[in-house]
């Protein structure tokens, strides 16, 4: 049968197993170990689904999962991941209950990463159905929480090792041959004028809007109205016993955060320039304000041709007399932990950053037989010769397990909303996603080694 034809012929059973998964709220939380409940249940799910696509399945103790077919030594990994950040405010529709509407699904997860990991499973069915003759066996590995560290998949390593050959189809076509290092910190101002703050979803996610408790009188109400206005942002000023104020911006995801606005900076900038006096807020426009690469801190000077920094202020929130607030960096991929790690020594006086942890970037030559291959399968399905290949500063599982890099499953140009309210997906290239990833394992199958 013709790829075409199989698609069209399982499209309405692609999107019934997609809105499955859609259907488990899987944000990582701790009401059952490793990574919750709802992450349990759709492991099982999707484990089911494989199942009746003909795959041989494993549960790895629920930190991750996989389906597998083929035969040789040599592994070919797709890894995909079913948790998902939080759904956050603003949607227009149920966000775990999956709706179309113009030709595009709606709901958390069906592009990051649901989708990617239902394309797979099914262009798998697909060569099993065929009867492809596989030299080497090829596994579909989902894991249960890459949004928050990947644990699974190392975890996952530690048990079956890594593959020969692999993509994640967590990022864009036609490939990311590179990732940005990471680097993640916790700011603390102790002893603040904060009576109460909270804000933020998650820490890879652009703060979409802040809420914050101060002493009446400690900053001028005008000033700070006049500053927001100005930067077109919004927000609520109750006047009561003390002064609460909420600060509007707008999600994006942490690696991009210039597509989002950030409430928590504009919050502090806007106390800052109506004369609030704190240490928190005075050492925050000292060093970051709203700049978003790191301009204030010198990372100019460590941007390379494929990448530059940048930094965002997820989640902020008091506790106990402590200020917190997290802060997710991407650094270029020619630099490296220790050199970030000395530029981020900016404690002063009741402010401390304390590093939460740093990975190094990932750079693959595109030379390469596997990244060959891939992008050849991108390009004959898709005849765009063009389009190169890319850096990023999102951080996917290739940086948890060797051999492998980003492919798909986002097309050039699209803007799905990833970490942001109404997350969607394109039927259309749904459908292409499943050819492209066909293609990707008969080139990954016939790589000589």
């Amino acid at each position: 049968m013709e790829v075409k034809e199989f698609i069209e012929n399982n499209f309405e059973q692609m999107k019934v197993d997609l809105k499955t998964l859609v259907s488990f709220n899987s944000v990582n939380c701790d009401d059952e170990k490793p990574f919750g409940s709802n992450n349990r249940k759709v492991l099982e799910a999707a484990l089911k689904i494989m199942e009746d696509k003909g795959l041989k399945t494993e549960n790895v103790d629920y930190y991750a999962g996989f389906g597998e077919t083929g035969q040789g030594d040599k592994l070919i990994g797709i890894v995909a991941h079913l948790d998902v950040v939080p759904a956050g405010e603003g949607w227009d529709s149920d966000p775990f209950e999956m709706v179309e509407k113009d030709g595009r699904a709606y709901g958390r997860g069906v592009s990051d990463d649901k989708g990617g990991a239902v394309a797979s499973m099914y262009a798998l069915k697909y060569l099993i159905e065929e009867g492809y003759p596989f030299k080497k066996r090829v596994r579909l590995i989902l894991g249960c929480n890459e949004e928050t560290g990947s644990e699974c998949i190392r975890y996952y390593v530690s048990k079956h090792g890594d593959p020969d050959y692999g993509f994640t189809p967590d990022a864009n076509f036609p490939g990311i041959y590179a990732e940005k290092g990471m680097f993640s910190g916790l700011v603390t101002g102790h002893d603040t004028k904060f009576i109460d703050i909270r804000g933020g979803e998650a820490s890879n996610v652009v703060c979409k809007k802040v809420k914050a408790v101060l002493p009446k009188g400690s900053f001028d109400i005008e000033e700070f109205k006049a500053y927001l206005d100005e930067k077109q942002v919004g927000y609520e000023i109750n006047e009561d016993e003390n002064i609460e104020v909420t600060v509007h911006g707008v999600a994006a995801h942490a690696s991009m955060p210039d597509l989002g606005v950030n409430a928590i900076s504009h919050l502090f900038e806007a106390l800052y320039y109506s004369e609030f006096d704190d240490e928190l807020v005075n050492w925050f426009h000292k060093y970051f304000a709203l700049s978003v690469h790191g301009q204030l801190l010198g990372f100019e000077k460590i941007k390379d041709e494929a990448s530059d920094t940048s930094i965002n202020f997820g989640v902020v929130y008091k506790k106990d007399d402590d200020v917190c607030i997290t802060l997710d960096m991407r650094f270029p991929v020619m630099s490296n932990c220790q050199t970030v790690e000395d530029m981020m020594k900016i404690d002063e006086g009741n402010v401390k950053l304390i590093e939460k942890g740093s990975v190094e970037p990932l750079y693959f030559d595109t030379n390469t037989p596997m990244i060959k291959a891939l992008k050849k399968a991108y390009e004959d399905v898709t005849g765009d010769k063009e389009t190169p290949m890319e850096a990023i500063g999102g951080g996917t599982y290739a940086k948890s397990i060797r051999n492998c890099i980003a492919f798909g499953c986002e097309f050039q140009g699209e803007d799905n909303h990833i970490h942001d309210a109404n997350e969607s997906l394109d039927l259309e290239n749904f459908k292409k996603q499943v050819a492209i990833y066909i293609e990707a394992i008969r080139n990954l199958n016939e790589i000589e080694d």
